[in-house]
């Protein structure tokens, strides 16, 4: 594969959106500017299981200002209702609480909003089942786990390799229900103009406009050319935001019954803990083998994680087990228990961060038992090529990332004995994870590139900037493919109407996207050659990679923590943290930093915080406004810095990166803990580390 030589590319460039963004003057789905809208609010149920019996809505359409109320009775009929999250107002059925089974739509927000409240709804409530449990009677093993990877892997005599193994680990590890919470919460407008041909815009807060409109176009019978879907600026989206949910479904079905006026809808905070997805919570049981020397005889990962009966989602926990190192004898797992819950859905590294979590904290505790330093424990098990596929990898340097890491925060001076290094009132410590994810790519991606003025070029995709640079870094791959300033590109992104894209989802934006845009820079120099006229323009789409299939792509990376833990009252704090990283090639070094942090400020917070606690007696998250479910404040981030190697891949896209959204998360949780470990000899297996679990461990030593 032929790799561009970086003018732009490399660099740290300002973001072009960044003075739109700090000015307010960034258009976002609900802030689109619409004649004379109308505002729809949702009912939910309040049973976690049963029927419908009745809505009684008179008193509400009598409302001043109430225009129309939607029922489970009497929404309009969708063409396609196989969708068990998507097919909201088709029958009385309810499958968990929190659903949408009707909506009210008035001349303002507030209006609806106190309207939909007032539906009075009779139900036939029937016994639910909103509890995960490892002994859950309904455990079953689903086809494949998100994406399309298998369920079950079984390599070699797993069993006997762990009989046989002088030290062992088995241990389980749980995680928590949590919540992506975008700083944008989930917002659209739609308008539905009616005719021969219906034609249909949604303004939305979505990864990818081209997902949505290929999701909605047959709910609603359109043909994908009759509904636009437009997103040019999104707050936020940690993959809640990948695929559409019910409340677009609602606001298109409100908005057939509008005459044409669009209808705006906003979710509350409240309401995205329902209706958006949450990251499963998941059961772990990690099983260890391994010699005196450390090297690893036996791996097994078996995960018991929740989905919804109305909708599976099957998340890959276990799957990076099967990679991360070195090991003849693996087994891993997925069982899902279908409950009466909402429907999880993709968390920034799903599968990857969970799982990762798990494993790492094992590997500590495998550390400890045999008497070996983690990061040595973690080199020896280095793989040298994929273990479950055998091929070589496009470029592995995690030995690189975890001894560069250990030089630079000090890990030389880490006390190997826990509990025995003390500041004061505090303990401290020093913890390391690994980390990894894979290099995904998405195919389909198209971009169009036509000479606009002199020496000034349009570049058109419909990709998504979800707040991670993408109007930026988009920008200097089209400048260094056509050999240009800059200053010579304008970018128009975030609309259907512009060539088809991929989804802004496992960190695949920029390769997929900058694949289509070098595949059309370079078709466009061959059209047109060196000095195009004005208007001369060409599209085409990213080729197949020939080195697909001869390479395993993954990135890499270590994290390293230092945490105090009080000595009288549990509480933790973590003054630093350092991230290293074999990411590829950076596009722009100041939004690679950004994300790379972003991520591992996320694992902090995971590693402490995070927690929705649903109550199985009513079906319902209970924490669902950002006072009750804690995420990492200012106070609570430090000194947090990222670095990366310098490196290119020359196996993976024209840019020579890889993917660097989720990678960051992967692994930052288990350092916490591990870091907590080392300063306490208090090992906490269940997330989030509060000081509960770790004063009762203080108070058993």
């Amino acid at each position: 594969m032929t790799v561009l030589e970086p003018r732009a590319i490399g660099t740290s460039v300002a973001r072009r959106d960044g003075r739109a963004k700090v000015t307010g003057t960034a258009t976002y789905a609900f802030e689109q500017q619409v004649d004379t809208p109308a505002y729809v609010h949702p009912v939910q149920a309040t049973i976690a299981r049963g029927r419908v019996i009745a809505m009684h809505a008179d008193a509400v359409r009598a409302v001043d200002g109430v225009l129309d109320v939607l029922t489970v009775f009497d929404a309009p009929q969708l063409s396609d209702a196989s969708d068990g999250e998507l097919a909201i107002l088709q029958d009385a059925r309810v499958h968990f609480r929190g659903q949408i089974i009707g909506a009210v739509v008035a001349e303002t927000a507030e209006i609806a909003r106190d309207a939909a409240a007032s539906v009075d709804i009779e139900y036939l409530a029937e016994p639910h089942d909103a509890e995960l449990r490892p002994d859950h009677p309904g455990l079953y093993t689903p086809e494949s786990v998100n994406p399309s990877y298998p369920s079950d892997t079984d390599d070699g005599d797993v069993e006997a390799a762990l009989a046989a193994a002088e030290f062992t680990v088995d241990q389980t590890y749980t995680t928590p229900i949590e919540h992506n919470n975008p700083m944008e919460p989930h917002a659209c407008i739609a308008q539905w103009v009616h005719g021969d041909t219906p034609e249909v815009t949604l303004y939305d807060s979505t990864q990818g406009v081209h997902a949505v409109r290929k999701t909605l176009a047959p709910l609603f019978g359109l043909e994908p050319e009759q509904l636009r879907v437009v997103a040019p600026h999104v707050g936020g989206g940690f993959g809640s935001k990948g695929e559409p949910h019910a409340h677009n479904v609602l606001a298109l079905l409100a908005a057939q019954r509008a005459g044409g006026r669009p209808v705006k809808l906003a979710l509350t905070r409240q309401q995205m803990f329902s209706q958006v997805g949450y990251r499963t919570p998941t059961i772990q049981r990690m099983r260890l083998g391994a010699d005196p020397d450390g090297r690893l005889t036996a791996l097994v990962h078996e995960v018991v994680e929740q989905t919804s009966a109305v909708k599976e989602f099957a998340e890959q926990t276990a799957v990076t087990s099967r990679k991360m190192y070195a090991c003849s004898n693996r087994r891993t797992s997925h069982r899902l228990a279908a409950l009466d819950v909402a429907v999880p859905f993709w968390m920034r590294a799903p599968g990857e961060c969970p799982g990762t979590f798990a494993a790492e904290v094992a590997l500590d505790e495998l550390a400890e038992s045999i008497g070996i330093d983690p990061i040595e424990l973690r080199i020896r098990n280095d793989a040298e090529v994929d273990p479950e596929t055998g091929k070589p990898w496009s470029g592995r340097h995690l030995v690189e990332c975890l001894r560069l890491g250990a030089e630079r925060f000090g890990w030389a001076d880490r006390n190997p004995v826990p509990g025995e290094t003390i500041a004061g009132e505090w303990f401290t410590g020093i913890g390391v994870a690994s980390a990894t994810y894979p290099g995904m790519v998405m195919p389909g991606n198209a971009a169009r590139i036509s000479h606009a003025a002199e020496g000034h070029y349009e570049v058109r995709i419909g990709a998504a900037d979800i707040g991670t640079g993408t109007w930026t870094t988009l920008s200097q791959i089209a400048a260094d493919a056509l050999g240009c300033d800059l200053s010579a590109i304008d970018l128009k992104i975030g609309d259907t109407d512009l060539p088809q894209a991929s989804v802004a989802g496992g960190s695949s934006g920029i390769t997929s996207w900058g694949s289509a845009i070098v595949a059309a820079a370079q078709q466009f120099r061959h059209d047109h050659g060196d000095q195009p006229a004005v208007g001369a323009a060409t599209t085409a789409e990213a080729p197949e990679n020939p080195d697909a299939d001869k390479f395993t792509v993954q990135s890499f990376g270590a994290h390293f923590v230092e945490a105090h833990v009080n000595r009288d009252t549990g509480e933790i704090r973590v003054p630093r943290m350092l991230g290293v990283f074999s990411v590829g090639r950076a596009i722009n070094a100041r939004t690679l930093r950004s994300q790379l942090i972003g991520g591992m400020t996320m694992g902090l917070s995971m590693a402490l915080h995070e927690e929705s606690v649903r109550d199985p007696r009513f079906g319902h998250v209970v924490t669902q406004d950002l006072a009750t479910y804690h995420i990492s404040a200012h106070a609570d981030v430090q000194d947090i810095d990222a670095i990366w190697l310098d490196e290119v891949d020359e196996h993976f896209n024209p840019m020579g990166s890889r993917g660097a959204g989720e990678i960051g998360i992967v692994g930052s949780a288990a350092a916490v803990v591990n870091a907590v470990y080392n300063a306490t000899g208090v090992r906490v297996r269940d997330l989030p580390a509060t000081l509960d679990k770790v004063l009762a461990g203080l108070g058993a030593r």
